[in-house]
């Protein structure tokens, strides 16, 4: 199934879904119309909070404006409907005219009273008439709607207006063409409706689907032409996505740049709403720790601590093994356009295997200590200065992609972590695990998961080395060092480590001298861990290797860190001095 059609098919299960023609907007204002067209109230529709956020109503669908001018049907800002503006507005009196053409033309010959009010209220109006105490100023550039007094219904919900709206419809629809979604002939969408809620995207919205250049058209066709899709069916997808896109929505995560949404199918092989409802809930909290305090939580908790395990999905949740179809959508901002990061169609029990297989792949020891983090924890170590925006564009959304899919990681994600530890010298229990699933997956390399002194990978055995000179210094000197050997020659130990242990080397030499005096037994469980661990290099004149692959500076990390974490726990358990460990976060 394809993406749109898979869209298409959500919105006829989508709850209190706009009807074809409606879309919901953020309407802050109701002017209140006398049967003669006079404004005898306005109304604020915000939110009564702080916030004074605009009330959702669903009215006729917005036009999609690009450069030109566009009004709405029965609603709009203030500069289309009053001719008003809070900013300098270059176009507001020919905005405020188009707005006014386009209804008197069309309620010319109406006999509703609510349509009569709005059509004398438009030729009466002056836009010098805003002024308060009427007209209050926190309605300039909100969106406006009308009712008429006396009337519980808005003007653009009276059966006439509804009627009026779907006649106008009716007469703009272009010939009928076969719709590439549904397969059937209906009229082509010229324009398809922004998506709003992306992350990074204009806050207007953008085109999943648009042509707006020759360059992009063939065949002579344009616009919407070059692939036809009916405009009910552009309105449902769009619908879908924006509905998925709130962030309240239940259905939206963020992995990256990409704005990720996400559904179940019920009505499948036997699955229900409730199914569904089941696996969005499990997938969501798959990739968000906190989506579990709000979303069943003691339930998802317990399901997702037992899939983390390695216990099957037909034994934890029977129900949702089989007959559950999933599907996720990752949307990054492209200019005007969305780019789609990722695209994944799978039954739920498949997509829960390859969730099951990334965290096998990423599993370590020590763990970090808040636990499981959430996907952009990760995300968040390939950032500089740590920061979500700085996280490299393509990597979130190839990652996620390989996770869902059960395909090799992006290498980008091993150089990039090797970048970030060469930049800041950070290596934690986050980086370690990045590190080991790449080399798990994509070179199927033997990694451990803890601590292992018989493992003789070069690389590895040379973290390992390296954090026991940084330990030998830290015993010798005490917290009172301001560059640690990690600050200053991890990076080329990692690369180059011939040119390094030596130095580390003679340098040891001495924190040995200072060490016995202090500690003597500490100094010579020192000197056997080294000891050993040389002895698992290979038995060669100069067993240092000059260089070290990817791969290798990769071991090399995860030894350094088994290492390290090794004696932060021998620390922790019996104390040799009384020395405070300031290392980071693990």
């Amino acid at each position: 199934m394809s993406m749109l059609a898979a869209l298409v098919r959500a919105y006829d299960r989508l709850p209190d879904a706009p009807p074809f023609g409606y879309s919901s907007e953020k309407i802050g204002f109701c002017v209140v119309l006398t049967p003669d067209g006079a404004p005898a109230e306005v109304i604020d529709l915000r939110s009564p909070d702080r916030k004074r956020s605009p009330r959702l109503l669903q009215v006729p669908q917005a036009v999609k404006r690009t450069a030109g001018i566009a009004p709405n049907f029965l609603w709009d800002k203030s500069s289309y409907v009053l001719g008003v503006t809070a900013g300098t507005g270059k176009r507001t009196a020919e905005e405020h005219a188009k707005f006014r053409e386009r209804h008197l033309a069309a309620l010319e010959g109406a006999e509703d009273a609510g349509l009569l009010a709005l059509a004398r209220f438009l030729r009466d109006w002056r836009p010098e008439a805003f002024a308060p105490p009427l007209w209050p100023d926190d309605a300039l550039d909100q969106n406006l709607v009308f009712r008429l007094e006396g009337d519980a219904l808005f003007v653009h919900d009276r059966p006439a207006a509804q009627a009026l709206w779907a006649q106008l419809g009716a007469q703009a629809a272009a010939d009928p063409q076969r719709c590439l979604v549904t397969g059937l002939p209906a009229p082509v969408a010229r324009l398809h409706p922004s998506i709003k809620g992306v992350w990074g995207a204009q806050s207007s919205g953008a085109s999943l689907v648009s042509f707006n250049l020759d360059a992009f058209s063939s065949y002579g066709h344009s616009q919407g032409d070059n692939a036809p899709v009916s405009e009910a069916a552009a309105f449902a997808y769009t619908t879908v996505l924006n509905r998925f896109l709130e962030r309240d929505s239940g259905h939206f995560i963020q992995i990256g740049d990409a704005s990720t949404v996400f559904w179940a199918e019920a009505g499948a092989e036997g699955a229900g709403a409730d199914e569904a409802a089941q696996a969005e809930d499990l997938f969501a909290a798959f990739f968000d720790a906190g989506a579990a305090e709000t979303r069943a939580a003691r339930e998802v908790e317990a399901r997702l601590e037992r899939l983390r395990q390695g216990l099957p999905l037909a034994e934890i949740a029977p129900q949702l093994s089989r007959g559950v179809r999933f599907f996720v959508l990752g949307l990054a901002p492209n200019a005007a356009r969305l780019s789609v990061r990722f695209w994944c169609a799978d039954d739920f029990a498949a997509l829960t295997r390859h969730y099951q297989r990334h965290v096998e792949d990423m599993r370590l020891e020590p763990p970090p200590r808040e636990g499981w983090p959430p996907l952009w924890r990760f995300l968040v170590e390939l950032a500089a200065q740590g920061k979500r925006e700085n996280v490299p564009p393509l990597v979130a959304g190839e990652w996620m992609r390989a996770i869902l899919t059960g395909t090799p990681y992006p290498m980008t994600l091993l150089s990039t972590v090797l970048m970030r530890i060469r930049a800041d010298g950070e290596i934690n229990a986050r980086r370690a695990a990045l590190l080991k699933s790449v080399l798990i997956r994509n070179f199927a390399k033997e990694v451990p998961v803890a601590l292992d002194p018989g493992t003789t990978n070069k690389g590895y055995v040379l973290g390992r080395l390296f954090a026991v000179y940084e330990e030998v210094q830290r015993a010798a000197l005490g917290g009172h060092v301001n560059a640690t050997i990690k600050d200053k020659f991890y990076g080329a130990a990692s690369a180059s480590p011939q040119k390094v242990f030596r130095t580390l080397d003679a340098g040891a030499q001495n924190h040995f001298a200072k060490l016995r005096k202090q500690s003597p037994g500490r100094a010579v469980n020192l000197e056997k861990l080294i000891g050993g661990i040389v002895d698992l290099m290979e038995p060669t004149n100069d067993p240092i290797p000059n260089t070290l692959s990817t791969q290798e500076q990769a071991m090399f990390g995860i030894g350094y860190y088994h290492q390290r974490s090794d004696f932060f726990r021998k620390h922790d358990e019996t104390s040799t001095d009384d020395t405070p460990i300031t290392e980071a976060d693990q």
